[in-house]
């Protein structure tokens, strides 16, 4: 069985997207912090590291993977192959990453701008229902309103930082695009691409007289969208929405247009957003061979480039975050006796739960073990996902896709360094965000 990192696991009951930086960005040291131990952790250039803020860290964990009795923990830790000293190391390095990114922030003259903070700030208090129901969330990631900016500060700096790194990365070439194309082209096929006229739930009447008058050869589809459609984005252009493989679309559109073969037109389908009137425009079917990237829509093609990209922009960060460990001065400090966090591990044995080498080993929101499917776990996909049409994107209007982006963004983030993304840091703290992007108890549904 493969063991996760101790940041995915987390990520797999939802804690990882609730750290505007990834594991332990939820964790600072204030006057509040309980004083367990004492002494310093590590130092990074001079900067130290307090050992009871990475106690701390780990207990706020512990506590969000309701793994707060010690058999409870003991067990979790040999199951997903860890000893305490192995999670401490883990979380130190954490913090260690942390200071080297605010330390590289300050030396480039990057700073997170005030206002967007707010702004951030604002839109997650806007998904709870009382100021006390916000105050409650916050204290059950273990945050206070002041720790969450300072997070948002730091994940800002470190997404400007990224960018910068990342403007020199490489574009990929046609040749890597295609060996790429390679590994994804049987996913593709039976994609579709479709349009869409989009009416509003009360509208039935008019956009039963447009679907009849498009049946009855006396208008064209892609007028009748750029003429009624409600949703003026994709009306520009016809009522284009893109393929489907690409986007997140509403149940409801997806198994509509799962019956349409090219240049079918649906019936009036109705899901959250209204009314929709619905043709499916082009069926992909992957070639048998892929030589190369004419027999690929280019829409895929794109998809594919841009994640290509962006791997590449995430390599020259993690390189630059890699001459920034070698070249500081960086010193941890031996684990200390009596944490809350030790438990003897010879007193527990691992459990296995997978016996063909695929799965993986982590728990549910009441310390159940789970196994996870290792490509979801791992955060492997099939490339960025193109945006698309009001009314048909799945969740567009909630906080639910972008806690999930962040809980995957901070999952693939082994050290909790990776900056998380705008949305993500707009969508923190959420409980369950990976496990479906609920909102904690007495947010605003």
């Amino acid at each position: 069985m493969k063991k996760l990192s101790f940041a995915k696991s987390l990520a797999s009951v939802g804690l990882a997207a609730v750290c505007a930086l990834g594991i332990v960005g939820c964790s600072e040291q204030t006057s509040d912090t309980p004083t367990y131990t004492g002494g310093v952790a590590a130092t990074v250039n001079g900067v130290e590291i307090p050992e009871d803020k990475v106690t701390q860290a780990i207990q706020d964990i512990r506590a969000q993977m309701s793994l707060t009795e010690e058999d409870a923990w003991g067990q979790w830790l040999a199951d997903n192959d860890y000893t305490p000293e192995s999670v401490r190391e883990e979380i130190v390095n954490s913090f260690v990453d942390q200071e080297l990114v605010k330390q590289g922030g300050e030396a480039e003259g990057i700073t997170a701008d005030p206002t967007e903070i707010d702004q951030y700030v604002e839109t997650m208090r806007g998904h709870y229902d009382s100021d006390s129901a916000w105050a409650e969330a916050l204290e059950a990631v273990g945050m206070t309103e002041d720790e969450y900016r300072d997070n948002i500060a730091l994940s800002l700096v470190s997404q400007q930082l990224q960018e910068k790194v990342g403007e020199g990365a490489a574009e990929p070439t046609d040749e890597e695009v295609l060996e790429s194309a390679k590994t994804y082209v049987s996913s593709y096929d039976g994609a579709k691409k479709s349009s869409h006229i989009l009416f509003e739930a009360s509208d039935e009447a008019q956009a039963q007289e447009v679907l009849d008058k498009i049946n009855a050869g006396e208008l064209d589809f892609a007028t009748a969208a750029e003429s009624y459609s409600k949703d003026t984005a994709s009306a520009a252009e016809g009522g284009n929405v893109g393929w489907d493989r690409l986007s997140n679309l509403v149940t409801e559109y997806t198994t509509a247009l799962a019956d349409l073969n090219k240049g079918d037109v649906s019936g009036l389908v109705t899901s959250t957003y209204g009314i929709h009137i619905i043709q499916c425009t082009d069926v992909f079917e992957a070639p048998e061979e892929l030589t190369s990237l004419d027999q690929l829509p280019t829409e895929f093609q794109d998809s594919i480039r841009t994640m290509l990209q962006s791997s590449n922009q995430s390599n020259a960060y993690y390189t630059w975050l890699e001459e920034q460990r070698n070249a500081a001065d960086i010193q941890i400090n031996d684990m200390p006796e009596g944490l809350p966090y030790y438990v003897d591990m010879a007193n527990y044995s691992k459990t296995e739960t997978s016996t063909d080498g695929t799965g993986m080993t982590a728990v549910d929101a009441d310390g159940n073990p789970i196994v996870l499917d290792e490509e979801t776990a791992e955060g492997e996909g099939e490339g960025a996902e193109a945006p698309v049409a009001e009314g048909v994107d799945e969740g567009a209007e909630g906080a639910e896709d972008a806690a999930a982006a962040a809980a995957d963004e901070a999952a693939a983030d082994a050290e909790g360094a990776a900056p998380a993304g705008d949305d993500a840091a707009a969508e923190q703290p959420t409980e369950g965000a990976a496990d479906g992007a609920q909102p904690a108890e007495g947010a605003a549904e």
